[in-house]
């Protein structure tokens, strides 16, 4: 498999679409003891958990792989956390948990589905209302675990209780512990000289153990031949890096419930109780409807000897009694201009990263994430070969409000409404088109990958679950995959939980995104699609109607000798006896049809795999390919 412009190309010669799933929402959390967030004592012991189990139990894993191939998924995104790797300390490897994944992989291997590792976090850490970095990244600065939710530092699921207030895990960015932790990973050098972690300074000490711990898993993975390259992070966050004023709130993804400026939250951290806005946000903006106290209990987020590494750096001060805050823009400049994270930090820190893991396999791909709904990296010819464009889209409207209306919705990018089913239609084809652009403009023109979309399953209160009516979730999830469909987007659905319980979702964070619930398939008429995997020429347009169970497939042939075509459909999408056209265009006779034949075109279908095979020609040709249930 390699790049070749824009496309992936196989062994064959053929244009690759992949299509595939995040497995699983539940790897976030360890399997023993049960890490799910929902349980008060998930957050105990740290070093003693074990994520053997995740995404499943390895006597199940031949059935979830099955169900995944048969579905026509040709790739994972795989999702493995820091935490996962090194919970037991810095160096400490958990070679169970890596032997086991590799067992895992092989199997992947076993079914020709191919996997892209994901070394998945969300703010941070479980300590700091999310999943990824171990418990001993936030020790290391000086922060006690048991204070975090008490000082303001971060919300938990643990903390809060049940009902965790919906999609409120993401203002933890904005929260002091995930936000100190983002800017020293990035940017320590720049912004917290002084602080340091065994003698070295802390951003080299952080990114040097996060980059060696997932070199030391790939090298343990390094015979499996299902892995086709790594992402450097999920969803990177820039912390504090950026802010033009401290004494407000930025860098966030959406204002809702108790979120406090950073000043406030370096403060409250340092053992002040602090006034903080209460937001809420709507189609008509944000508003500030009242006030709430943090750290009520005047308590200080660290252990004895040591500070807060942004009082130390200047930040503020509270020498007179009270805090101060003295450099407002302090995050907002860099070598004497304005600061620009993707540029500055996250890219260097993905080429680290990309360099390390090529030491292992020089022809892996890397995957390259920005800020989702908000800037990408740029990536050169000179910055490396292999890059894909991994960027993440969700319908906001839709994953904030847990309820569909495919005639209403809320653009993601710039939160304008649109009005009209096609114009919600073509409002998602605009927004992914906008970041396959940039890839045009800024990536060297490299492949797009929609590493994640998906739809919250529990929508309306979880009414489906008790009508067993999905027609809405269809419609959502039809409206996705057509626009991914019409752009040629290699996309990976989030996700794929064989734990999920209608009752607590995907165990994290009350998310509740998985194709299955209940070890059943939900909604499958939305997800379960036709799509060429393998075109044997250049693809030209593609769509699936699965209320009609019409399927069209127009394609420009190469030469004979690339191989067969091959699409995806089986009985579930258009029955036992559909009606098959194919027509053929000769190229060299300026677009006169030639009836299709034996000697002009071969085709067949193996309906156990869902694989139908079209061999080209002898001459390049125009393929139009209909099938009618």
């Amino acid at each position: 498999m390699f790049i070749k412009e824009n496309r992936i190309i196989d062994e064959q010669g053929r244009v690759l679409l992949l299509r595939g799933c995040n497995v699983a929402g539940s790897s976030k959390v360890p399997f023993t003891p049960h890490g799910e967030t929902w349980r008060k004592d998930s957050l105990q012991n740290p070093e003693s958990v074990s994520f053997i189990g995740r995404p499943f139990p390895l006597d199940t894993a031949d059935e979830h792989l099955d169900k995944l191939a048969s579905w026509g998924f040709n790739l994972i995104r795989f999702v493995i956390t820091w935490e996962a790797i090194e919970h037991a300390g810095p160096g400490i490897y958990d070679e169970a948990y890596l032997a086991y994944v590799r067992k895992i992989l092989k199997k992947c291997e076993d079914r020709g589905i191919w996997v892209y590792m994901d070394p998945h976090q969300d703010v941070w850490s479980r300590w700091t209302g999310g999943d990824g970095a171990p418990a001993w990244t936030l020790e290391k600065i000086g922060i006690r675990l048991d204070r975090i939710y008490r000082t303001g530092a971060a919300l938990t699921h643990q903390e809060i209780g049940d009902p965790l207030p919906k999609m409120m895990w993401p203002t933890n960015y904005n929260r002091y512990a995930a936000a100190t932790m983002f800017t020293l990973f990035f940017a320590g050098n720049v912004f917290a000289p002084a602080c340091t972690i065994d003698g070295q300074s802390a951003q080299d000490w952080l990114q040097e153990r996060y980059i060696a711990a997932f070199r030391h898993c790939y090298r343990r993975l390094k015979d499996c031949k299902a892995i086709i390259g790594w992402g450097a992070m999920n969803e990177p966050h820039q912390g504090f890096i950026g802010y033009r004023d401290l004494s407000g709130l930025e860098n966030n993804s959406i204002a809702l419930g108790p979120i406090p400026s950073a000043f406030q939250a370096m403060a409250a951290a340092s053992g002040y109780s602090v006034e903080i806005p209460v937001y809420k946000t709507g189609i008509f903006g944000t508003r500030i409807t009242g006030m709430h106290t943090l750290n009520n209990e005047g308590l200080s987020l660290f252990q004895e000897g040591f500070t807060c590494p942004w009082k130390t750096a200047g930040v503020w001060s509270d020498e007179r009694g009270a805090p101060v805050l003295l450099k407002k823009d302090y995050f907002s400049s860099y070598q004497g201009r304005k600061v620009n994270f993707t540029e500055d930090f996250l890219k260097p820190f993905i080429k680290k990263f990309q360099e390390r893991m090529r030491e292992v396999n020089p022809e892996a791909f890397v995957f390259i994430e920005g800020i989702p709904n908000g800037d990408h990296p740029s990536w050169h010819k000179e910055d490396g070969p292999g890059a894909i464009h991994a960027f993440h889209w969700y319908d906001g409207a839709t994953l904030f409000s847990k309820t569909f209306n495919p005639y209403v919705s809320v653009r993601a990018d710039n939160r304008k409404i649109v009005i009209g089913k096609k114009a919600v239609l073509k409002s998602f084809i605009d927004q992914l088109s906008d970041d396959m652009e940039w890839a045009k403009e800024h990536m060297n023109n490299a492949p797009c990958l929609l590493g994640e979309f998906g739809l919250p399953f529990d929508l309306f209160n979880k009414r489906a679950y008790k009508t067993g009516n999905y027609t809405r979730h269809i419609q959502a999830l039809d409206m996705y995959y057509t626009a991914i469909e019409r752009l040629f987007l290699h996309a990976t659905i989030w996700n794929y939980t064989p734990d999920n319980t209608h009752a607590r979702g995907d165990g994290w964070n009350d998310e509740d995104l998985s194709i299955v619930g209940e070890g059943k398939p939900r909604a499958m008429q939305g997800w379960m699609r036709p799509f060429p995997r393998a075109t044997a020429g250049i693809p030209e347009l593609f769509s699936w109607d699965y209320r009609r169970k019409s399927c069209v497939f127009v394609y420009t042939s190469s030469s004979h000798e690339a191989g067969s075509t091959e699409l995806f459909i089986n009985d579930f999408h258009v029955g036992p006896n559909p009606n098959i056209e194919i027509t053929v265009e000769s190229l060299e006779n300026q677009g006169r049809e030639v009836q299709p034949g034996k000697d002009t075109l071969q085709y067949g279908w193996d309906r156990a795999k869902g694989i139908f095979y079209l061999v080209n020609p002898e001459k390049p040709s125009r393929i139009i390919l209909r099938i009618q249930g």
